[in-house]
């Protein structure tokens, strides 16, 4: 490892993590994913590939520099090449030791293998999500991303910010299971409160109720609306000529079965693009289902740049947005571990 370049985020006093380093054991999933947040938002993020047990030292030297740790191995796996965070923290007292797993460090399952799917199924989401007949996965989007991800840079930088004042680092213990879990807490709540019912397609937020859900148009395209609060139901109602008396039993669970057949057959009257012309920029809370393909092409997306090319590639732009300190796409680079050290002394 000692010869070999690591990829380092090139430097630049663009967003507002500008001057933070991150130090990142190479991974796949949300710790990388993580790693891109917090670079487009300015911080230099370094990349290593531990292979060779003989770079230990140089590698703690390189974190007795920086500013937080992100790995996600097994639990354990850092702890035996000699970097666990009793080790670093001795060295760097000051580090956020961020570390994200699917199962937590600890806990029956800590040592087992799994994957989005499996750490969503044990919070109740996976079971929420899906037709009547089965769950299905919300590709990895609730666990590897929102769960893992984004609770990881949430809790690193939390951490950096405590750290600014106490003068003291610690561990961040990420798992997606607990961010999946603490997703679901508003479903929770409800569910306390009698406001939800287990199964799926028998809640408002799930394709049970007509007002909320995806339907099929003329044209075999799909579009969707969000017509909860009663203002913009009326107006869903009003531009679907939705006139019969039977429509006024909005919130009755009863009515739900009936009234979404009779919307699925107005709706697959017209095409997407005739409903748009109908709907969308109006309150119904409507908007045509795009393919990855036809996003970018948008109006709305076109004009916020949400999407944009990258050599060549479609791609998200940062997010969130700031500005006074704008973030902007990262472009790697390569550099040898010492000139990296040389940077950072």
């Amino acid at each position: 490892m000692l010869d070999k370049p690591v990829s380092q985020s090139s430097v630049r006093a663009s967003g507002p993590l500008a001057g933070f380093r991150i130090v990142e054991f190479a991974g796949i999933g949300p710790g990388p994913f993580a790693c891109m947040l917090l670079a487009d938002m300015g911080a230099e993020v370094v990349e290593l590939d531990l292979k060779d047990k003989a770079a230990v030292a140089q590698v703690l030297d390189l974190l007795g520099r920086a500013d937080a740790l992100i790995e996600g191995f097994r639990p354990g796996v850092m702890e035996r090449l000699g970097l666990g965070p009793d080790v670093v923290l001795a060295r760097n007292p000051k580090l956020v030791y961020g570390r994200m797993t699917g199962w937590g460090q600890d806990g029956p399952l800590a040592q087992a293998a799994g994957h989005d799917i499996n750490y969503i199924s044990i919070t109740g989401a996976l079971a929420a999500i899906g037709t009547k007949e089965k769950p299905v996965p919300p590709l990895n989007l609730v666990g590897d991303f929102g769960g893992g991800a984004l609770y990881l840079v949430v809790g690193v930088l939390a951490a950096l910010l405590e750290a600014s004042r106490s003068g003291k680092g610690q561990v961040v213990d990420t798992a997606m299971c607990d961010g999946a879990a603490s997703l679901m807490a508003m479903f929770f709540d409800m569910s306390a409160s009698g406001r939800w019912v287990e199964g799926r397609e028998k809640n408002f937020l799930d394709g049970g109720a007509h007002f909320y859900g995806v339907y099929e148009c003329a044209c075999g395209n799909f579009i969707s609306v969000g017509s909860i609060e009663p203002q913009f139901y009326a107006l869903l109602r009003k531009h679907a000529g939705l006139t019969d008396a039977a429509f006024d039993a909005q919130m009755d669970r009863k009515a739900w079965p009936e009234l979404k057949q009779r919307l699925i057959e107005v709706f697959k009257r017209k095409s997407r693009d005739e409903w748009c012309k109908i709907m969308e920029g109006t309150d119904v809370c409507f908007a045509p289902v795009l393919t990855m393909a036809e996003a970018a092409k948008h109006p709305h997306m076109v004009a916020r740049k949400v999407l944009v090319e990258r050599h060549g590639v479609t791609q998200p732009g940062p997010a969130p947005r700031f500005l006074r300190t704008p973030s902007a796409i990262r472009e790697p680079e390569t550099a040898q571990i010492g000139n990296i050290l040389s940077a950072w002394s």
